[in-house]
C-alpha cells in the first residue's frame, strides 16, 4: 500500500525544489517585510560537513517577534544592518532534519526532529534563533556549530516521532510561561557579588548572616554608614579581604550606569522614595535593593519596571534591623499559593491563556481565579475554554472586564479586604500595573510577565513590600532545562500546548497573522507551517468552512489536536 503523503513527510526525504522561500525583515516596520509586501525565494541552501539542513515544520508567532518588527536595528539582539543582512523571524519552532554533514552521520539521520532554545550564545556573544540566525518564517535552513556546540552546549533538543508539529513548536512559549513559576531569590547578600549599604545609620543595625568566611560580597560601598554598622562593616572587609569604596556623595542619574557602578545589593537603611528611585537604577541584573524601615514611605515610588520584567530585579523590607532578616524571613514566593487567590490581568490574549489553564491544571491550584481583560469577545472564549474545568476542581471562576466600571466595581468588591495572593501581569502597561498593585494581599506576589521595555517607569507603593512583605517580581525567556521539562510533559500526556492554538495558515500567511497578532485578531496562538499549499491565515473554527475533514478532527469543535494535524497535512502538504 502506498505511503500518505503525511507518512512520506515524517520521514523527512531531501528536497526535491531547488529554491528555499522565506520572510526577511529589512527594518523597522511591518512594510519592511518581505518584498512588495511577499516572501522571496532564494537558492536552497547548501550544508557543510559539520553542518545539518533542516525543515522547518511548524512555527508559532510571537510578542517577540513583533518588538523586532518594531524597532529594527534598535533591538538589543540584532547587531547587524539588516537593509543588507535582513533578520528572518521565527524561534518558536519545531523541525526536521533532512540532510546530515559527513562529520555527523554517526550523529544524525534524516528524519530525526528537534526543537531548539532559541537563545544561543557563542563566547558570551548572543545568536539567538529568529534574530541573528535565520529563523522559521522559512522552509529550510542550514544548523551550523553555533547550534550544535555553543557555549551551552548542544541547543537542538530531540522530539519524539509521534509529537506532533505545532506542540512541539509551542513547547518554546509554554516553558517561558512554567518558569515564571519557578523562579528562585537570593535570601543573602549576594556571595563574592557588590553590596551597596547607604544610611544615615538610624538604628542599631546588624548582620547576622551572609557576612562571614563561608559568604561574603567582594565589594562593599558605603555611603553615610558612619555609625556602628559601618565600623563592623570595615573591620569585616578588612578581615576577609573585601574591597570597601567610600562614596562620599550620591551620583546623579545620568544615562545608563556603567557595569562598574552597578550593585547586586543596595541596602537602604533609611529609605524615602526619593531616595529608591535615585538609586534603583544601579541595581545589577537579579538584584536587590532591601529596606530597613521605621516609618512609611510617603508616596509611591516610580519603578523601572522593564527591568523588574528583564532583569529580574526584587525588593524586599521590613522593620528589622537585621539586614539578613530582611531578605530570609519571607523569601519571595514565584509559585501560586494553594489554595489562594489569584489574578490574571490581560487573561485573554495567547500567553494569558497559558497561564490561566497552568492555573488549572497545577497540582495545587489556587482556590480562586479572576481573569481580566478588556475585550468580551476573548472573554468569552476563556470561558468557553476553561471554565468548566475550573468548576470541576472546585476552583471559583470569574471573568471581569475593567473597561465596564460598574460591572467590574461590583465584581471586585469581594476581593477589596483580602486581596489576591497573586496578581499575574500580562498586559505591559504602567497605568495597569501601578493599579492592580492595589490588590495585593500581605504576603502577596505581582509576576510583571508581559514584556515591557526597559525604562518604562510605574508607581509602586513600596510600602507594601516593607509591611505586608508583599513582593513584586518578573521573568522572560527560558532555559535548555526549562523546556526539556515541558517537552517531557508534553510527551507524557500531562500538558497539551495544543490547546493554546488558535489559527493557521502557510508561508504566504506570515504578514497576515502577524498584523493579527499586532490587533490582538484570535485569543490564542498563532502557527505557521511553511511547507504546506497556500491556505489564508484561518481560525480554527473557520475550518469547518474550508476543510470540514480537519475541522471534524477538533476535540470540541475548538481544539486542535494530534488527529487534526495529521488530517491538516494530509490534505494541505504538496
Amino acid at each position: 500500500m502506498p505511503k500518505s503523503k503525511y507518512e512520506t513527510y515524517r520521514e523527512g526525504p531531501a528536497p526535491v525544489k531547488k529554491t528555499n522561500r522565506l520572510w526577511p525583515l529589512y527594518g523597522a516596520g511591518l512594510e519592511n517585510l518581505g518584498m512588495d509586501g511577499k516572501f522571496i525565494e532564494k537558492p536552497m541552501p547548501t550544508y557543510g560537513q559539520d553542518e545539518l539542513l533542516v525543515r522547518h515544520d511548524a512555527c508559532g508567532l510571537c510578542f517577540s517577534d513583533i518588538k523586532i518588527i518594531k524597532l529594527g536595528e534598535e533591538h538589543p539582539r540584532i547587531y547587524r544592518k539588516m537593509k543588507e543582512n535582513p533578520v528572518v523571524l521565527g524561534h518558536e519552532v519545531s523541525m526536521t532534519v533532512v540532510g546530515v554533514g559527513k562529520n555527523l552521520k554517526n550523529q544524525y539521520r534524516p528524519g530525526d526532529r528537534f526543537i531548539l532554545q532559541a537563545d544561543i550564545f557563542v563566547n558570551g556573544v548572543g545568536y539567538a534563533y529568529g534574530y541573528e540566525i535565520q529563523g522559521g518564517l522559512s522552509e529550510y535552513n542550514v544548523i551550523d556549530q553555533r547550534v550544535l556546540n555553543g557555549d551551552h552546549g548542544n541547543y537542538l533538543i530531540p522530539i519524539k516521532p509521534q509529537t506532533g508539529y505545532a506542540e512541539s513548536a509551542l513547547v518554546e512559549p509554554w516553558a517561558c510561561v512554567i518558569a515564571a513559576y519557578y523562579l528562585q531569590y537570593r535570601t543573602a547578600l549576594k556571595d563574592e557579588g557588590t553590596a551597596w549599604f547607604i544610611g544615615p545609620e538610624t538604628h542599631a543595625y546588624s548582620i547576622s548572616q551572609g557576612f562571614d568566611e563561608k559568604s561574603h560580597p567582594a565589594v562593599i560601598k558605603l555611603t553615610h554608614v558612619d555609625g556602628a554598622l559601618g565600623t563592623w562593616l570595615r573591620q569585616q572587609a578588612k578581615t576577609l579581604g573585601i574591597k570597601v569604596v567610600e562614596i562620599n556623595k550620591l551620583p546623579e542619574i545620568s544615562g545608563e550606569p556603567t557595569a562598574g557602578d552597578l550593585a547586586d545589593d543596595i541596602v537602604l537603611l533609611s529609605p524615602s522614595a526619593d531616595l529608591i528611585e535615585r538609586t534603583s537604577p544601579y541595581l545589577a541584573f537579579k538584584g536587590v535593593m532591601a529596606f530597613s524601615a521605621e516609618d512609611k514611605l510617603t508616596r509611591s515610588v516610580n519603578i523601572d519596571v522593564g527591568r523588574i520584567h528583564y532583569n529580574r530585579w526584587v525588593f524586599v523590607g521590613g522593620t528589622e534591623t537585621d539586614i539578613a532578616g530582611l531578605y530570609n524571613h519571607t523569601p519571595v514566593r514565584s509559585a501560586l499559593k494553594k489554595g489562594g487567590n489569584a489574578m490574571f490581568v490581560g487573561a485573554g490574549g495567547p500567553m494569558g491563556r497559558m497561564h490561566v489553564q497552568h492555573a488549572i491544571e497545577t497540582a495545587n491550584p489556587p482556590e480562586m481565579i479572576v481573569c481580566s481583560d478588556v475585550s468580551d469577545d476573548r472573554l468569552k472564549d476563556l470561558d468557553d475554554s476553561y471554565s468548566a474545568e475550573a468548576r470541576e476542581k472546585d476552583i471559583e471562576w470569574l471573568c471581569v472586564n475593567p473597561t465596564k466600571k460598574e460591572e467590574y466595581e461590583k465584581a471586585m468588591a469581594q476581593f477589596n479586604l483580602q486581596g489576591f495572593d497573586d496578581i499575574i501581569m500580562l498586559a505591559p502597561i504602567p497605568a495597569v500595573i501601578s493599579e492592580a498593585t492595589r490588590w495585593l494581599a500581605p504576603k502577596g506576589v505581582m509576576n510583571i510577565f508581559a514584556g515591557i521595555a526597559r525604562g518604562t517607569t510605574a508607581q509602586l507603593d513600596l510600602n507594601d513590600a516593607i509591611f505586608k512583605d508583599a513582593r513584586v517580581i518578573g521573568h522572560s525567556a527560558s532555559s535548555i532545562e526549562d523546556m526539556i521539562t515541558m517537552l517531557n510533559e508534553v510527551e507524557a500526556g500531562q500538558l497539551s500546548t495544543n490547546r493554546s492554538v488558535a489559527a493557521v495558515g502557510s508561508l504566504e500567511a506570515v504578514k497576515v497573522g502577524l498584523q493579527a497578532l499586532m490587533d490582538a485578531t484570535f485569543p490564542g496562538k498563532v502557527i505557521i507551517f511553511p511547507n504546506i499549499k497556500p491556505l489564508p491565515l484561518t481560525s480554527v473554527q473557520d475550518l469547518k468552512n474550508i476543510l470540514p475533514d480537519v475541522y471534524a478532527k477538533l476535540k470540541n469543535g475548538r481544539e486542535w489536536t494530534k488527529e487534526t494535524e495529521q488530517a491538516f497535512l494530509e490534505a494541505m502538504l504538496e
